[in-house]
């Protein structure tokens, strides 16, 4: 299975084309959610940031926050997580003013991942957090994400630079040919020599 299908079936961007969910149940915090559109899990703290960052090139980065505190219900907490994206990335507050189609590649994933963060999210979903940019910036946005993991926020990674995602992660799942062939703690991929050299070409 495509990586991307995992993510978006997992924020029900993708529902299945035939059949049904026949044994068990999917849920989250104790509810089915299988049925839930996807603005709805959204609702539910349950937040992806795609492949390719999809900023809205001609607002303002600031504005681009703001579309996504829009499930804030005040303005206090709307500032507050604006302060709290701009503490997490301050290159974004230095720009804050500057339309978003004109900053670096970098500085639109920082974005697309802080837009995520300012609202009330529970799940964050990332679809190659990593990609194409340069290690100064990859290493700003892990900071990120340890410290968001030392909070106690669930995030789901999918990588291509897998062992620098391993480094991060807790667990780790590696999918092949639509199966589960690992399932277990990250540690131990960078352990196994077996799973280094067939699934991390290392």
């Amino acid at each position: 299975m495509d990586k991307r299908f995992t993510l978006e079936a997992i924020s029900n961007l993708l529902h299945a084309e035939r059949g049904e969910v026949t044994k068990g149940s999917i849920e989250y915090q104790g509810d089915a959610i299988a049925e839930l559109n996807p603005a709805a899990l959204v609702k539910r703290g349950v937040i992806q940031v795609m492949e390719g960052r999809h900023c809205f090139e001609h607002l303002t980065i600031e504005e681009n926050l703001l579309t996504g505190a829009y499930t804030r219900k005040s303005a206090k907490e709307t500032a507050e997580d604006l302060e709290m994206v701009y503490n997490y990335f301050p290159r974004l507050k230095e720009r804050r003013k500057s339309q978003a189609g004109y900053t670096s590649g970098g500085e639109q994933q920082m974005l697309a991942i802080a837009r995520a963060l300012a609202r009330d999210i529970k799940v964050l979903l990332l679809d190659e957090p990593y990609e194409g940019l340069a290690p100064v910036i990859v290493d700003e946005i892990e900071k990120t994400l340890r410290v968001i993991k030392e909070q106690g926020m669930t995030t789901v990674i999918v990588e291509q630079n897998a062992v620098r995602a391993l480094e991060l992660a807790d667990r780790a799942v590696i999918l092949d040919t639509g199966g589960i062939v690992f399932d277990g703690l990250a540690s131990e991929v960078l352990e196994n020599e077996e799973l280094r050299a067939e699934y991390l070409a290392i």
